[in-house]
């Protein structure tokens, strides 16, 4: 089993991943708001104000995705997928960290849709 974790920082794709990870047999993942470090640092702590013009305006916001496979190479599959739908996650789009999961413990919960 793999964790795999999607960090997205071009949230017009959400759509586009979501459907490639159901596509892949991925129906449990957890999406959480994030934002990143540098963003932090360059707006909330005077000191590092200069991380500002690094950022040029880049988005600081970003969507965390955390989901569970069997599939080690989950990570080439999406990245080749999104590539099928035109869309190079090269592009400074975001991250994908495949990590091999020891254990799970628990079931995922879905919601109840009646």
């Amino acid at each position: 089993m793999y964790l795999v974790i999607i960090i997205l920082n071009k949230e017009e794709i959400l759509d586009d991943l979501l459907s490639i990870l159901v596509e892949l047999g991925s129906t449990d993942a957890t999406i959480v708001e994030s934002q990143s470090m540098g963003g932090i640092l360059a707006y909330r702590i005077p000191i590092f104000a200069g991380l500002r013009l690094q950022l040029g305006g880049k988005n600081v916001y970003s969507k965390m995705m955390f989901a569970i496979s069997d599939d080690k190479e989950i990570g080439k599959k999406i990245v080749h997928l999104l590539k099928d739908s035109g869309i190079d996650f090269s592009d400074g789009i975001g991250r994908i960290i495949v990590v091999k999961i020891e254990s799970i413990f628990g079931e995922p919960q879905f919601p109840d849709l009646e």
